[in-house]
This record gives C-alpha cells, structure tokens and sequence, in this order.
C-alpha cells in the first residue's frame, strides 16, 4: 500500500493506494473484483497505454504525468477503450464504494 496525494479542483485527497507495477497486476486491475481498494498503476516511461472496464464495477480513472493530472474520467463498466488526453506515467483507479468516489465523481460532472 502507498499513499497518494493531489488536488483536484481546489480539494485535497489522500488515497491508500495498493501499487500495480508489474505486468500480471496490471492486467488484473479491478476485474472481477466487488470490493476494491484504489489501484496505483505505476509505469517506467510516458505512455499512452489504452484501459477498459469489462468485468469491473463503476471507478473513476485518473491520469497523471508525476503529479499532474492529465485526465480524469467516470468509467463505466464493460467500455471497450479509454485512452487519456497526453501522455502518463501513473493511473489511479479509484472504485465504487472508496469513500472518495462519491466527491470526486461530483466534482467531474460540475
């Protein structure tokens, strides 16, 4: 677990992020998975690596270049290809029922 931190849209967040730095816990995610802690997705180099959401409960996706955030979206499930806006290094995928969700999922539509 690590803890992860950024401001988005003048709030503050501080999430308990379980790290997926290799391939095999990357490709697994939050599939098939009903509950989930937020997923770190950590990668060497920028890139723009595409995600989906078949077999995964509703989450919110969050793109970042370090600590910038490139990207931000509410991702339904069973969506074949979602690709941020730039290049990224790090993801975040914050599912369902984290007590974090429901805020960011506000702040997003606004």
């Amino acid at each position: 677990m690590a803890q992860f931190n950024f401001n988005y849209k003048g709030k503050n967040f501080n999430i308990d992020a379980e790290i997926c730095d290799n391939y095999f816990s990357r490709a697994r995610g939050i599939m098939f998975r009903k509950k989930s802690k937020p997923l770190l997705f950590l990668f060497d180099k920028l890139n723009r690596q595409a995600i989906h959401s078949f077999f995964c409960i509703p989450f919110i996706a969050i793109w970042f270049d370090e600590k910038k955030i490139i990207d931000i979206r509410y991702v339904k499930p069973w969506k074949i290809s979602l690709k941020p806006k730039e290049k990224f290094n790090k993801l975040l995928e914050i599912p369902e029922g984290d007590v974090n969700f429901g805020l960011l999922k506000v702040l997003i539509q606004k």
